[in-house]
């Protein structure tokens, strides 16, 4: 997509090849692309339903992009992929807005992070088909859909008595913006007071983002615009003039800045217009979630009569836990006025709690509550079978259940056109329920028994399920592809072993917070390795398979590497016999193991971080690489030396791998360092890394992989996701690196995509790629 034309076409899942000069076969490949099945995997901030138009309902996440929602399947489309390395924070998705008026009309305010590490500023995206098409309007500032507090809003909204003029929040002082033209040019509104003055801690460079202009909301009885501000001393604004004055709300202050000593901020709003009420949840957090030490008493729920300027305390009186944590999402049914519901935020043990009213907040009815001695009884049981892996391999243990109502709560909303469809999302998956006026009949879950004391009462429950098929936002570190079996290491959920793409699976049982690195015995693949990044002490990092992914045990500790974090790379010899571990951030030099990570002894001749690959024909031939200096070892790994090699980068190179069927042959991908004026590039060995000789064609590479030769070529294809004439793409050889295609084009990018890469053993032209947030990609060529 060109700058200039600032649309992008968004295929229906096939596209056509690009080749250029040097491509690898006259007949240019089409290639179809899909996600192979996790379902979910990351924070969804936001589900906005358009109050007019039924089942047009978009989701956004932090980094993953975002996705409308499809009826007939009941799955969610993504909207993003044509988004480019170039502009990768595009993907992050601070809000969205969904016009009331003209319905084909969707916005999207994007930018990942408020920080330098994202090159570009944030931007609104406009369409006029549904997210099939896109412009792009360049802000003069950052936004952070990434950044703490990105699950509050909503930031971005369209005016529903004038639906060419919108709305923005934004962060870190710049106060709220405002377009005329339907999303086309912005300006800041230079007459709104108050940018906002609230950080979570000012000495954290994360913390430290100023939360802003939080949300715009519409009373649509009175004509007014109420605007929040992250400032607990003046924390609500409102417009009786259509946006021409803005006045502070008498009140708000003491309604929303404070609760028991601590700084409150109006995190979200819900208007009821039939009863003219102005719904706020405050927080002391802004979220989505900052551990532990940010619970404790610190949120309210406050009603604004708007006709008359009253304020009401309609805070929940009741927590199992005995505290009132703050609050996330809330939502009105647009349908039965007074029915509203909200979610408590950090409410970390056992679970978080959404509350339901009909009465317009003066009593609420939990989600689950404890009878006497803590036996839990819940409304609704919670059906994962969409997303087996939300159990995290855990069991109940008492009121904690395995599978949990979520956390991040901040995506909370009752389908304005069906008061039994409610949607949440959280940090690993969308919930819903097309029954939650069920709720309603079920009467108290607590009683008292003769004796005084709580007894759970019966309760008819209904279902809750997972209902985020088709969004896809894991970010995945690495792939092996075994041929009918391809095994992930994913950010956050650990890993996942896949033989049926189509299908969700349970997580890989070691206890990973995050996966990091896995590889396979070439000749026996059926022993499958993995590491990550754990919590505590009580498991090693490694993970080892003996039954090609079926079970998994964790290897021993290594002495002098911390539990927390640390998962670095692993590698395993080409017959199995020798697993090797290279821990991140650690002074431990690489380690490896004979008895399938039982034991563990130090490897000699590498520095420490240094990564290790496995010859993939020859077990006693193994490689590593560390600042500009290549290793070979030919005694099954046991010591390491230098192999003299020259001309390879010092820095900021991403991967190397070995080829399949070919002994000696490697190859290696960097990115380079700018800062260290060190080039990027691709770069190939025939002889166990002693000469190399550059792919003149990239500039830049991030990773190399290889798979099922074509019948014209015996060696196997070259897949990389590389810079190419200024172009990030997907490339191929099929001819041992003379020639290489663009397989992908720029309708399906997935932003930053491929940090690793490989083709598939049994299948010709089948790639896998990583993405940072939209899954486990894979191409075929089309039929």
């Amino acid at each position: 997509m060109g700058a200039a034309a600032a649309t992008a076409a968004i295929a229906a899942g096939t596209l056509s090849a690009w080749a250029g000069e040097n491509s690898d076969s006259k007949q240019i490949d089409v290639y179809t692309w899909k996600n192979a099945v996790i379902n979910g995997g990351g924070f969804v901030s936001g589900i906005v339903f358009n109050e007019t138009a039924p089942n047009l309902i978009y989701a956004r996440t932090d980094i993953g992009g975002c996705y409308r929602w499809q009826e007939d399947s009941r799955t969610w489309k993504p909207l993003l992929d044509w988004v480019g390395r170039d502009k990768w924070g595009y993907a992050g998705v601070v809000s969205m807005a969904t016009d009331p008026v003209e319905t084909d009309r969707v916005y999207a305010a994007v930018g990942t992070y408020t920080l330098d590490w994202d090159p570009n500023n944030g931007a609104v995206l406009y369409s006029d088909d549904r997210g099939e098409t896109w412009g792009v309007a360049e802000l003069p500032f950052k936004q952070g859909g990434n950044m703490p507090g990105r699950g509050m809003g909503e930031r971005l909204v369209v005016n529903p008595a004038d639906n060419a003029e919108l709305y923005l929040g934004t962060p870190n002082g710049n106060g709220l913006w405002r377009s005329k033209d339907y999303g086309r040019t912005w300006a800041a509104v230079e007459n709104f007071p108050n940018p906002g003055n609230f950080v979570i801690d000012p000495d954290d460079i994360i913390l430290a983002d100023n939360q802003g202009v939080i949300w715009i909301d519409f009373d649509q009885i009175g004509g007014k615009i109420y605007v929040g501000v992250a400032d607990p001393a003046d924390p609500l604004y409102v417009s009786e003039d259509g946006g021409a004055t803005w006045q502070a709300v008498p009140g708000a202050a003491e309604a929303l800045g404070e609760v028991d000593g601590n700084r409150t901020i109006p995190q979200q709003s819900a208007v009821n217009d039939t009863n003219g009420h102005l719904y706020v949840a405050t927080s002391h957090d802004p979220g989505p979630g900052n551990g532990p030490a940010a619970s404790g008493n610190g949120g309210k729920i406050m009603r604004l009569a708007t006709q008359t300027g009253e304020w009401t305390d309609v805070t929940p009186s009741y927590n199992p836990r005995g505290v009132i944590p703050g609050f996330g999402g809330i939502t009105v049914d647009r349908q039965n006025p007074g029915t509203l519901m909200t979610a408590t935020r950090n409410n970390w043990w056992p679970d978080e709690i959404i509350y339901r009213s009909t009465d317009s907040g003066q009593t609420w009815q939990l989600s689950w509550d404890y009878a006497e001695g803590e036996d839990r009884t819940d409304r609704f049981d919670m059906d994962s079978s969409g997303s087996p892996w939300l159990s995290w391999n855990g069991e109940d243990q008492g009121q904690a259940y395995a599978v949990k109502h979520g956390w991040m709560i901040d995506a909370l909303t009752i389908d304005p056109h069906d008061s039994d469809r409610i949607m949440w999302g959280t940090g690993a998956t969308i919930w819903g329920t097309e029954e939650v006026t069920r709720w309603d009949s079920q009467g108290d879950l607590i009683g008292e028994d003769e004796a005084g004391r709580r007894i759970a009462l019966p309760v008819e429950k209904f279902t809750v399920g997972v209902r985020v098929e088709g969004l896809e936002e894991c970010a995945v570190l690495d792939l092996a592809a075994l041929g009918g079996t391809l095994v992930s290491a994913v950010g956050d959920v650990g890993g996942f072993v896949h033989t049926d793409l189509d299908r969700a699976e349970p997580m890989i049982d070691t206890g990973w917070s995050t996966g990091t690195s896995v590889d396979f015995a070439q000749s026996d693949p059926d022993v499958v390795v993995g590491t990550g990044r754990v919590h505590g002490n009580e498991k090693g990092h490694v993970g080892v398979s003996t039954d090609r992914g079926k079970t998994w045990r964790n290897a021993a500790r290594v002495e002098g590497v911390p539990g927390d974090g640390h998962g670095g790379t692993v590698a395993v010899s080409a017959d199995g016999s020798r697993i090797f571990w290279s821990p991140s951030e650690t002074e431990v030099t690489p380690v490896y193991s004979d008895d399938l990570g039982e034991t563990w002894n130090p490897v000699e001749g590498l520095p420490a971080g240094a990564k290790i690959r496995s010859d993939r024909v020859k077990a006693s031939v193994l490689y590593s690489f560390s600042g500009g200096t290549f290793y070979r070892s030919t005694d099954g790994g046991a010591t390491f030396t230098d192999t003299g090699a020259t001309g390879l980068p010092s820095a900021g190179v991403d991967d190397f791998r070995a080829v399949p069927g070919r002994k000696n042959h490697v190859w290696l991908a960097g990115r380079g360092d700018e800062k260290e004026g060190v080039e990027g590039g691709m770069w190939r060995s025939k002889d166990g890394g002693t000469t190399w000789k550059q792919i003149t064609k990239f500039e830049t590479a991030e990773s190399v992989g290889f798979g099922k030769a074509s019948k014209s070529s015996g060696y196997p294809a070259i897949y990389t996701s590389a810079l190419a004439g200024g172009k990030a793409g997907i490339y191929r050889s099929i001819d041992g690196g003379t020639r290489w295609t663009r397989i992908n084009d720029d309708d399906h990018q997935w932003a930053y995509a491929g940090s690793a890469i490989t083709g598939d053993p049994l299948i010709y032209g089948r790639v896998y790629l990583t993405t940072n947030g939209r899954g486990i990609i894979y191409g075929d060529i089309a039929d």
